[in-house]
């Protein structure tokens, strides 16, 4: 009988302390997501891994109001979700970023590119037309010129999507300024009277 109660007791005594976790918040872990949270946001998830990031914040925002309805173990579940939501968020934020960087490389170049050709065709048609017969050819490459140092300081910062939106049109741009000038190529020169 002794032996029945004094096994009895260190059966209650080793379950306390596990059944006690239920009673108690998961602080630690809710502490733990919202540095997994912050870490992700530094590797740029709100603009790379939108979704994800977001989830793991909803995430954490379940945990905090299931710990204010007192339900702990929702809690302790949603907090480790959004951890490893936040984690996730990450690395993707992570691998979408070199992805950005190499396409915003590409267009800065192939911009750079297509810029120096309209350029150099737009000095040697003015020659032999009038200034304001290429105003809009001019007014094209500028704008271009403009877009392009723009999207090289963002891309200098590690701003890749920035850098994208900034040349998004310069290649309808530069392809009108390019029509245009085939335009004017095509038209023979005034003659002065």
């Amino acid at each position: 009988m002794w032996r029945r109660r004094g096994l009895a007791l260190l059966f209650v005594l080793f379950c306390l302390p596990v059944l006690s976790c239920a009673d108690d918040p998961p602080d630690k872990e809710m502490q733990q997501a919202q540095a997994e949270i912050d870490v992700a946001r530094k590797a740029g998830a709100d603009d790379y891994a939108r979704e994800e990031i977001a989830a793991a914040e909803q995430a954490l925002t379940n945990a905090r109001e299931a710990v204010g309805d007192r339900d702990y173990r929702l809690a302790l579940t949603s907090a480790l979700d959004s951890r490893e939501r936040a984690r996730t968020a990450q690395t993707q934020a992570e691998e979408q970023k070199l992805v950005a960087r190499a396409q915003a490389e590409r267009a800065i170049k192939d911009v750079s590119a297509v810029l120096a050709r309209t350029q150099s065709r737009l000095q040697t048609i003015a020659a032999s037309k009038t200034a304001r017969a290429l105003e809009s050819s001019r007014h094209a490459v500028g704008d271009v010129e403009r877009a392009l140092q723009e999207a090289r300081a963002s891309f200098e910062k590690g701003e890749y999507l920035t850098t994208l939106r900034l040349l998004k049109d310069s290649d309808t741009r530069l392809a009108e300024a390019g029509r245009a000038l085939d335009a004017y190529s095509a038209t023979p020169p005034r003659r002065r009277r």
